[in-house]
This record gives C-alpha cells, structure tokens and sequence, in this order.
C-alpha cells in the first residue's frame, strides 16, 4: 500500500495499531519516504524554513577545517586521513572544507578524503570542484555501513533532528505523551512509558521534573554512538549543535521542554500542524552524549560554545581581511554580518562544541587553546568570501539590522 503524504501515513498506521509514541510520530514526520520533511526535494537545497552555520558563511567550514588540520598532526599525519560528514545535506560544509584545505601545509590535501553519508542520493556541489573528485565520496544511508577508519566524523546540526520521546511529570508519576487522531486532526494523549528506558535516563541524570514539566528525552543516542564508535580506529568525533548540560536542559524554568517547529522562518510550537512539511527539532543533552562517548571509548577532549572556538580559531583576523579589503561596503556588509552571526549571542553563538577522541592523544586542541602554529597558518589562508550558495542575512529577512552588524564588536 503506497502513501502520498507522511500525514496519510501516520493516520493510517495509527487507526492500526492506536496512539504511537512522539518519537514514532516525529520519525514519521521528518523520515517517511512518503513525504517527510527531509525527503522533500524542495526542501533538499532550500533554507526556507532555517539557515545553519554553513549556510551563513563559507569562514565557518574554513575555521572547522584548521581544526581538523591539527587532529590530522596529532594523528601523526595520517594517509589517507577521512573526513565523515553526517547528514551532509547538499554538500555545502564539504564544498567549503575541501576547498580551503587546498590552501593548508605539509601535503594535508594529498591525504584528504572526504565521505559525505546522509540518507538522500544527491550531493550538489561534485561538479563545482572538479580537481577534487577523487577525494569526494557520498553513500546515501542511514547508517554507518563503514570499516574502522582514522580521521575525523563530522556532525553539524544532527542529533538535535533525531526522533525523541516526550515524558510529563504528571500526579506524581512519569508519563509519556502519545499521538493519536481525532475528527481535528493528530492530538496528544498522555499513557504510561513505553519502554523503562525513560525513567532510567532521566534517575540516571538524577533529574526529578516539576510537576506539569515536560522533557524530550532521545533514546536513539546510544545505537547511534555505537556505530560511530565502530568505524573510527583512531580519531575524533567533532559535533556542533545546539543544546545545553542535563541540569540546564531539565531544568524547572523549561516547563515545556524544547521541542520546537520551523516554517518559513517562523518558531511555531505545535508539531500537529503541516505535518512533514515543518522542521521538528528539540536541543540536545551535552551530559548524555558525553557519557554515551565515554561507554564506546570516545572521550571527550573540548568542550565550548561555537563562539568561543570561531574567536579561539581566528574569526577575528578573517573578519579583519573583509574590513581591508577592496570590497564594496554592501559586499563587506554582507561578509561582515554572515560572520558575525556565527558567534551572535543567543544564536549560533551560543550552540556547542563538543569534541571526543578514540584513543586521546596530549596536549589541547586550538580551538580552546590557540597558539603561534595557529596565527602562522591563518596569515597564509586566503580571504573567504560568500558566494550565491550562502544565504545572505542583510539581504533577506534582516536588512535593518545592518547598522547594528557594521558597529558590534565580538568579544
């Protein structure tokens, strides 16, 4: 029986077998092949709904790619050296690591192979580097099929789109909210845990929700930080998403948890409505993740916010090379504003950083500890600069921001 739409899915499956858990739901709604959001072509390549880190500006896979550059030496130069990136998307961050990889020292480029994994068969950006087709690669799948490997995985924005379960403290004792239909349409029911994983992990954090107070909690976590760890021999898992430590994250003045819809640029709150056509998203629990890393052998070696590794990376000094360039003040403006946004305060500035290591080696990554070897190599990188692939701020949603952009300093 063929579907045409994720919601005719959902209905049908439910009318089967009654009220399914969110985490059924939202697996529904942005995975079906019949129609969920991220199989949408037109959602593919369009940043309709939301932009990302790479989407703003190329200066942020330039930047990731210094830091990677220095795993690769402590690896003691591995050849070849991958690059897995995870839910790659369109290829945008790949396009931006592997071209300014060109430009870094003692024969890197020679040992780079990049492979982009994500569950959807095109790239995009293969045919805009053509003197690189040798080190790209993409398998479309939506797991690791890999042998053990040594390099460096990449996961930006990733977890914070996996399917999770959503508890409410309620009389006393945890509940779960399961989706079920009415003659309006989906709608909530609250019932017993699914599974005892759920009590587990929240005792495990020794988080005692408020009365009323809901969580999302992302059981999938554990599976997925097995096969990362199953195909590195040696070297990092590098991830960047939004999200906070377990205190934070569970804590009373969240009485709602996080989950979160996207549509056309509008923060909506209600995942019942355009079902597979909105994003669902919900932040990511840093202690958890840390703690799965440590089981599988990946221990973590840096821990920061996105803003603080850009500036401990060099964001400055790029954003320095824009403001003497010979750009006209509209392309210096949109440079400027495309960096800035990277390390915003309550934005992408705020999202995290965590870096883990199979086998840790001495010594601190730059992106924490910055050091001469750093602001050597970031004196011979070429200027970089937007292009019609990356979206452009001030010439889009925020055009009357562009006074504040030109005279905010970041510290």
């Amino acid at each position: 029986m063929s579907f045409q739409t994720a919601s005719q899915e959902l209905d049908s499956r439910i009318q089967k077998q009654g009220a399914i858990t969110f985490a059924e739901f939202m697996s529904l709604a942005l995975y079906s092949p019949n129609g969920g959001y991220y199989t949408h072509l037109e959602n593919f390549s369009a940043y309709q709904d939301y932009y990302t880190a790479p989407s703003s500006h190329p200066i942020f896979g330039a930047l990731l790619t210094i830091q990677i550059f220095q795993m690769w030496q402590k690896l003691n130069k591995p050849d070849p050296f991958w690059i897995i990136e995870l839910g790659a998307s369109n290829g945008l961050l790949c396009h931006d690591i592997v071209k300014i990889s060109a430009h870094l020292p003692e024969g890197f480029p020679d040992t780079l192979r990049y492979l982009c994994v994500d569950f959807r068969k095109t790239l995009g950006f293969e045919s805009k580097l053509p003197d690189y087709n040798d080190v790209l690669g993409r398998i479309s799948a939506s797991q690791l099929p890999l042998v053990p490997l040594v390099g460096c995985i990449l996961s930006n924005e990733l977890l914070d789109s996996f399917p999770v379960h959503v508890v409410q403290q309620q009389n006393g004792e945890l509940q779960e909210v399961y989706v079920t239909t009415s003659a309006d349409g989906f709608m909530e029911q609250l019932g017993p845990p699914s599974t005892n994983a759920l009590e587990e992990r929240l005792d495990n954090l020794q988080i005692h929700l408020g009365e009323g107070q809901r969580a999302e909690i992302n059981l999938s976590l554990a599976g997925w930080f097995s096969e990362v760890a199953n195909c590195l021999e040696r070297g990092y898992l590098l991830t960047v998403d939004y999200g906070q430590d377990a205190t934070d994250l569970y804590s009373r003045k969240r009485p709602n948890g996080t989950l979160t819809c996207y549509f056309d640029h509008i923060q909506t709150n209600n995942p019942f409505l355009r079902v597979g056509l909105q994003d669902l998203t919900t932040h990511v629990d840093f202690t958890t993740v840390t703690k799965l890393g440590i089981d599988v052998g990946l221990h973590p070696v840096a821990y920061l916010t996105q803003s603080k590794a850009l500036h401990n990376l060099g964001i400055r000094h790029m954003i320095s090379l824009v403001r003497e360039s010979q750009l006209s003040q509209t392309e210096k403006d949109a440079n400027r504003m495309g960096m800035l946004d990277l390390v915003r305060p309550e934005g992408m500035g705020d999202f995290k950083m965590l870096i883990q290591q199979k086998d840790p080696s001495e010594g601190q990554l730059w992106c924490e500890t910055p050091d001469n070897d750093l602001e050597d190599m970031l004196h011979g990188l070429p200027l970089q600069l937007m292009t019609k692939s990356h979206v452009s701020s001030m010439a889009a949603k925020y055009p009357h921001l562009i006074h504040a952009w030109r005279t905010w300093d970041p510290q």
